[in-house]
């Protein structure tokens, strides 16, 4: 399946190096993955080299926007976290973190669970329930230094899902692609119920993946009121 050069090429440009372990992991993951897309809905990327760069390179894009170094114990909820994208792939590269997947598909908090294990990771936490519905258990609202969310929803609604999720002077990092001034500023209403702020759009060099993406970086300024988020499946069906 290749050696991941087009990864590790892309890594080079954001700073970001894996030891031979990591390479393993990252080679094994994308093994799972293909084998369980034939089980499970996880993926429609089938090609090895486009798993690497479209899966794996878009996803540590995200340490663009992290502190560096990144401290130990760095706390993140990936939410709708699907076949593990972006959350699984920053585990690997930044094995430091603490990291909480939450999705609402049995079948794909059960594949995320037989990643974790044949790749041997630590502090990662599975949860399987939407995520409307774990930003009000105690242990895990306000509770993240970063929330980030790839391919799930509209700005508007991922602010009312992700943000419950971080500590107030934690970070919302969302992965975007295409023109995005339209939906900015149509989440500017939920932006500011969830106690978020427009801290920047931060584009991904076109030389680290092709095409228009960045990453829309809101920094959590005040506590989220209680009343947030809605019931499950609200948020999706009438965002602010």
């Amino acid at each position: 399946m290749g050696t991941l050069e087009h990864l590790k090429a892309g890594l080079r440009l954001l700073a970001l190096e894996l030891s031979p372990g990591q390479e393993r992991q990252f080679t094994l993951y994308r093994e799972l993955l293909l084998e369980g897309n034939q089980r499970a809905n996880l993926t429609a990327i089938t090609d090895p080299q486009e798993v690497e760069t479209l899966h794996f390179l878009d996803s540590l894009t995200v340490a663009l926007a992290m502190p560096r170094p990144v401290p130990s114990g760095y706390t993140i909820a990936d939410i709708g976290a699907g076949a593990g994208f972006p959350g699984l792939p920053l585990k690997i590269a930044l094995p430091q973190i603490e990291l909480a997947l939450v999705e609402a598909t049995v079948k794909k908090t059960a594949f995320l669970r037989h990643v974790v294990e044949r790749l041997g990771l630590t502090g990662v936490t599975v949860l399987t329930g939407r995520a409307e519905e774990m930003a009000r258990r105690p242990e895990l609202r306000e509770a993240f230094e970063m929330a980030t969310a790839r391919a799930v929803a509209e700005l508007r609604t991922l602010m009312e899902l992700a943000l419950p999720f971080c500590k107030v002077g934690g970070r919302a990092v969302l992965l975007k692609k295409g023109a995005l001034d339209d939906e900015v500023g149509a989440a500017a209403t939920a932006l500011q119920e969830m106690g978020g702020r427009l801290a920047q759009i931060q584009p991904v060099p076109s030389e680290v993946l092709g095409g228009s993406r960045a990453l829309v970086v809101v920094e959590k300024v005040s506590p989220t009121p209680d009343r947030y988020p809605r019931r499950s499946g609200v948020p999706a069906r009438r965002p602010m």
